[in-house]
């Protein structure tokens, strides 16, 4: 390979990988694992430490089963029109992609920018987390980088909600705190801006729901009262609400006093 190709690999999710503008299609999870773990560590490993990565329950190195494995995914890229060799650099004892390939994986792009202190990078990060690492394959070597993306990603949605708080940006804020609380019901703060928002559009019955609900969930799974943090936003979205309230009907007020149909004093002659 006389020049640097381009690999564009998404793990976020299921798995897609494109060589170009080809679409590497690899059937079989052992295959599809194996070539996970060829790209989330790129440097040759050791084929018995591969096999006890993919078949920790064999008791022995399954060299059977990854000789299997890295056939098919050959025959993937033959299958293509590319030239395996390219692509993959495996001899009797080690297998790794090939040095000269240029890695582009959403996992690196989603950790760097998850921990940028710019909301915009925050919020490309949250774009790209497509679903936990590796959705459809069970394989136990996936385990910890899985729950430490998805707690990684959990953090994000709780800063990325903020953000869009402090912006006024209400709607957005919901959906954010929303989507964190279906993922993990025991993050308060999801339930406080959940409640902030509620408090800021005038509706007094979700902010008391939401907060009876944040209330029940932590009584059940922990036995404890929300932070007073939480309490101090409840008692800020009741006030915010009331005022909305109060505007409001200060306005039909207006409107229906100054308006063409505002009523006419009639006298008699």
């Amino acid at each position: 390979m006389s020049a640097k190709t381009t690999l564009e690999v998404r793990l976020l999710g299921r798995m897609e990988i494109l060589a170009g503008d080809a679409a590497i299609r690899i059937g079989g999870r052992h295959a599809q694992a194996l070539m996970a773990l060829l790209v989330l560590r790129p440097r040759p490993r050791l084929r018995d430490t591969l096999a006890a990565e993919l078949w920790p329950e064999a008791g022995v190195p399954s060299s059977a089963s990854l000789r299997q494995a890295l056939w098919l995914i050959r025959s993937t890229l033959t299958g293509i029109g590319l030239d395996a060799d390219h692509w993959l650099e495996a001899d009797q004892d080690t297998i790794g992609l090939h040095r000269d390939i240029s890695l582009q994986l959403d996992v690196d792009a989603f950790e760097t920018l998850a921990g940028s202190d710019d909301p915009v990078d925050r919020e490309r990060a949250v774009g790209l987390y497509d679903g936990d690492l590796l959705e459809g394959l069970g394989h136990e070597c996936f385990a910890a980088d899985r729950e430490r993306l998805s707690d990684l990603y959990e953090d994000l949605l709780a800063g990325v909600a903020q953000d869009r708080l402090d912006i006024d940006d209400n709607t957005g804020a919901r959906h954010v705190a929303s989507e964190l609380v279906a993922r993990d019901p025991l993050r308060e703060e999801a339930h406080a801006v959940l409640i902030a928002t509620y408090g800021r559009s005038g509706s007094r019955s979700q902010v008391v729901r939401q907060y009876r609900r944040v209330c029940a969930i932590l009584d059940t799974e922990l036995a404890v009262r929300p932070l007073p943090e939480t309490e101090a936003i409840y008692r800020m979205a009741l006030a915010t609400a009331a005022a909305r309230s109060r505007d409001r009907a200060a306005e039909l007020d207006y409107t229906y006093e100054s308006g063409p149909f505002s009523p006419v004093l009639v006298t008699s002659a």
